[in-house]
């Protein structure tokens, strides 16, 4: 049986519409909540060499967002990113770099799955909620 994880009511249509107003290349954030859940989430830069075909997330927003989470703020509980010209799953750059215990959204077209990455490049598709 897959997870089950709750996201806030409008969050995938709102990076739907993100990944469509960029569709050369992919956009990545960060996304914020706690165990089980995904409340909000974070635009930023995707500092990849080849952002057409790969992403990387700015390193300064991740450092921000780890900072701020320290101190009271929201907890950093995965990423997000868009495949424009690709499915809505893993690739084997995702797999080599996912920190497993976090939530990875993935974008393509009208399509946004959500995966839990695991030991060893491992993904667990999760079902999603909206609440």
């Amino acid at each position: 049986m897959a997870m089950r994880v709750e996201i806030a009511t409008g969050l995938i249509a709102e990076l739907t519409t993100l990944a469509a107003a960029d569709p050369d290349r992919e956009v990545c954030g960060i996304l914020y909540g706690a165990a089980g859940r995904i409340d909000g989430y974070g635009v930023a830069a995707n500092v990849a060499a080849v952002p057409e075909t790969t992403f990387e997330i700015d390193p300064a927003a991740l450092f921000a967002a780890y900072r701020a989470a320290r101190a009271g703020g929201p907890e950093v509980v995965g990423c997000y990113h868009s495949h424009p010209r690709g499915s809505a799953t893993p690739s084997a750059r995702d797999r080599a770099g996912a920190e497993p215990g976090q939530f990875w959204l993935i974008l393509a077209g009208t399509d946004a799955r959500l995966y839990l990455s695991g030991p060893d490049g491992a993904f667990t598709e999760c079902a999603v909620a909206q609440t």
